[in-house]
């Protein structure tokens, strides 16, 4: 998952959770108490600390010695979002599809697909998963300017 946060001046600064190191996902499981699985869960469930722990993570890069007890924020509430990453849409629409024809029902794909379209960080990227699946005629048209 991408973690992002908006800062004051408008930029954004995002980090994937998917591309932390080892070290810097054993990093976050400690500083929160929990399991990789866990803190997965806890980023779709969209929990901010969750999400902190993962900027904190990527600016750890550049000051090794940012102490996560007293990393803040601001405004968190409105400017932290997480969404699926493309290649984590591609793994559930592929588990979706295979399920979907094994047992002959559309209905779990298109409700897969309304969840993504809700839950990915590029909504793009929910489409250009339909179309790699072939079932392009569930993707829906809307200008890049809605991701």
């Amino acid at each position: 998952m991408i973690v992002a946060y908006r800062h004051e001046d408008g930029t954004v600064e995002e980090v994937s959770a998917g591309d932390l190191s080892a070290l810097e996902a054993a990093a976050v499981e400690d500083v929160l108490g929990s399991t990789w699985q866990e803190i997965e869960q806890r980023l779709r469930e969209k929990d901010p600390t969750a999400m902190r722990a993962i900027i904190w993570a990527g600016r750890r890069r550049e000051d090794a010695d940012l102490d996560f007890a007293t990393f803040d924020l601001p405004q968190a509430g409105r400017r932290l979002r997480v969404g699926y990453e493309r290649y984590e849409i591609d793994d559930i629409l592929t588990a979706v599809l295979e399920s979907s024809l094994a047992k002959s029902e559309d209905a779990s794909m298109e409700l897969a697909q309304q969840h993504l379209r809700n839950s990915a960080y590029r909504r793009s990227d929910v489409d250009a998963a339909l179309e790699a699946l072939g079932k392009g005629h569930l993707a829906r048209r809307r200008p890049a300017s809605e991701d």
